[in-house]
């Protein structure tokens, strides 16, 4: 019997019975990538891989409770927050996160499902703004979501903005991904106070998928909880979360499904996929 020596990451997010994204996908991620996981539920939801029928939110009083036992009990290395469910919540996580200021957090801004179901109301979005990111060390919006933190739904700032405005809010770097930009590659930039960090291009994969977001956010989560530092942390959870999609499957009749254990297949399997 061994002390745990796994990097140990905790997240908050609500469920999904799909296990293509929320909770469990943050926990197949994170173990995958050699992590002890922990949960904290925010909410539970009903949907499948197609979208979301409906969300119920967890008492803050609970999700407070869940959390700190669980911190008292363990060390933990990193926070990773997703679909958090109410505005009552986001006050719960963010007195969490300001309790314990050296644990790093990850925000996956999840404001609708990948299949376009919402999320969030606009009163969810502004205690997220105001309570939420200024503890948050990185935040993971895609385009949609960035232009939405930053009050822009006619799109008239450009990323580069978004993201100054967005880390003006309190965040340390803003990682935007272009999957739902109109480009031939998805580019996803990294930006800290001095502007841009860096900038990566993916091949365009076809397909529509349940769970990347999720996926990319506790990648970036438990990489920064192994010791790599932000920029090589982001870097390495795009390679994986591009390699989870290439080798996506689509286990029901709606969106493709990351595969998060890609690398647990032989290659044969893996060059068919």
């Amino acid at each position: 019997m061994h002390a745990n020596p796994l990097p140990i990451v905790l997240t908050f997010a609500a469920t999904d019975p799909s296990s293509g994204a929320g909770l469990q996908a943050d926990i197949l991620t994170l173990a995958s990538l050699g992590c002890h996981p922990l949960s904290v539920v925010t909410g539970i939801t009903v949907q499948d891989s197609a979208g979301v029928d409906d969300l119920q939110a967890m008492d803050p009083e609970l999700v407070i409770d869940q959390a700190r036992f669980i911190l008292e009990d363990m060390q933990v290395a990193a926070f990773k927050v997703g679909v958090i469910g109410s505005t009552e919540n986001v006050a719960a996580i963010a007195e969490i996160a300001a309790d314990y200021p050296d644990i790093p957090l990850v925000l996956d801004p999840v404001l609708a499902s990948g299949a376009g179901d919402e999320f969030a109301t606009e009163d969810l979005i502004s205690a997220m703004r105001e309570l939420l990111i200024p503890h948050t060390v990185v935040i993971t919006p895609n385009s949609i979501e960035a232009r939405r933190l930053v009050d822009d739904p006619d799109d008239d700032y450009s990323l580069e903005e978004c993201a100054k405005r967005i880390r003006a809010m309190g965040c340390e770097y803003v990682l935007i991904t272009g999957t739902h930009e109109n480009t031939p590659n998805v580019v996803n930039t990294l930006y800290n106070r001095g502007g841009k960090v860096r900038a990566d291009s993916w091949a365009r994969l076809p397909g529509s998928y349940h769970g990347s977001g999720c996926t990319l956010a506790s990648a970036i989560a438990g990489l920064i909880a192994t010791g790599l530092d932000v920029p090589e942390a982001v870097k390495e959870a795009q390679e994986y979360t591009w390699q989870t999609l290439k080798n996506a499957i689509r286990p029901g009749m709606g969106q493709y499904i990351p595969d998060r254990l890609f690398w647990a297949r032989n290659t044969e399997n893996n060059d068919e996929t």
